[in-house]
């Protein structure tokens, strides 16, 4: 029989389980998801994806779906999001590796709020990890309920800002020793090609839909055109695929009447395309102010701001959670929701005023380095190895 310390070595070595929605879907959490499976698997160490789908037809193993076309670990399973029996499959499925990271998102698992996820993580027999996208500042019963117990079944939780740490210790009741800050990761999209563009740039980027407050950016670009040459603004990204699905390109084609309404249609490039990391670097690069006029009060990550922060290009975003700990004192603007008149007072500044663009793009260069993936996947690493050394060899044996 395989000694005890022989066994602590084989399962402190780490093999990951990934639980998550995943490439070739095409979202936020997908692509993050992608993108840590394959940082923390690379120089050959073992890992699966159990991929979580909204469709109902495409259960078991399905090919490997790395992010983007880049290498990640193999999709081992399928769990459909549409079925309420399909959580055991899932959970056998994690428990073949050493440690399983679990994404979690209301709404993404089947269940009201997807409170599948909760069973699969009371059978799992390997310590998980689950990273928390979304805490409420206001939820619902059930969503509290529903968080505190995942909280209870998890061996630690990640959050990625001390904002969304300091909403769940203090809005829930959770254990806080299991609760770690780790940053949303990104490329290195710094080192990308820095395009010179005749007329100064403006860039929103992300699945678009109701929320993202793109009617407001708009409205501040029409207040811009006195400025010579006058902006232009990019706005990047697909309709996300719940948006499409219930209402189309509603959104989409109420930004295009706007535009016409207010005279800048000529300024506005619409890019309808989910981008490849090569290309949405050079798309960032190209820009001199990255905009988020988002309308909500609650996001408490957010991707795009991280990949804007740690290329070196200013942001003006509205208050929202995750802006307001990033770029207070730091490398942007922030101003008001639904303030069309503030967001064109802080992009006129950034383009204007001498020195501002460099000041912000300076206060990045010692924040870049520690939200870039490879240093972000050590933290997840370390993170495996403490959560594994706390289970006992035997428990560790148990789950063999």
């Amino acid at each position: 029989m395989e000694a005890a310390d022989n066994r602590k070595a084989r399962y402190m070595s780490g093999t990951y389980g990934f639980l998550s929605t995943h490439p070739p879907t095409q979202c936020g959490l997908a692509t993050f998801n992608s993108a840590l499976a394959a940082h923390l698997t690379a120089g050959g160490i073992s890992g699966g994806v159990v991929r979580v789908t909204a469709g109902g037809d495409d259960h078991g193993r399905v090919p490997n779906a790395g992010p983007l076309g880049a290498p990640g670990p193999d999709v081992v399973h399928t769990w459909s999001a549409r079925s309420r029996t399909g959580w055991p499959a899932a959970a056998m499925a994690l428990n073949r590796f050493d440690v399983a990271i679990v994404q979690h998102e209301y709404g993404i698992y089947s269940g009201p709020d997807g409170a599948d996820v909760l069973p699969l993580l009371r059978e799992l027999t390997v310590p998980s990890i689950v990273v928390l996208h979304t805490v409420l500042a206001d939820p619902t019963a059930r969503q509290k309920a529903l968080l505190e117990q995942i909280v209870a079944a998890a061996d630690a939780v990640v959050t990625m800002t001390g904002t969304a740490r300091d909403r769940l210790l203090i809005g829930y009741a959770v254990d806080a020793a299991k609760v770690t800050v780790i940053p949303h990761g990104t490329a290195d999209h710094a080192s990308a090609p820095a395009e010179t563009r005749p007329r100064p740039h403006l860039l929103t980027w992300g699945l678009l839909g109701p929320g993202k407050g793109i009617e407001w950016a708009l409205r501040a670009v029409a207040r811009l055109r006195d400025l010579h040459p006058n902006p232009s603004y990019t706005i990047a990204g697909r309709t996300h695929p719940k948006v499409l699905a219930h209402h189309g390109e509603t959104y989409r084609e109420g930004l295009h009447r706007l535009a016409a309404l207010l005279g800048i249609s000529d300024a506005v490039d619409y890019q309808p395309v989910y981008f490849d990391e090569t290309n949405l670097g050079r798309l960032i690069r190209s820009a001199d102010v990255v905009v988020l006029p988002y309308d909500s009060h609650e996001q408490v990550t957010s991707g795009v701001l991280i990949e804007a922060v740690a290329a070196g290009v200013p942001v003006v975003a509205t208050h929202f959670p995750h802006a307001a700990e990033l770029l207070t004192d730091g490398p942007g603007l922030l101003v008001p929701h639904q303030d069309p008149a503030a967001l064109a007072a802080a992009i006129r500044r950034v383009l204007t005023e001498p020195g501002l663009a460099a000041s912000l793009a300076g206060r990045t260069r010692s924040l870049a380095p520690t939200l870039l993936w490879p240093a972000v996947a050590a933290r997840y690493a370390a993170l495996a190895k403490r959560v594994l050394a706390a289970r006992p060899p035997a428990a560790a044996a148990a789950s063999a």
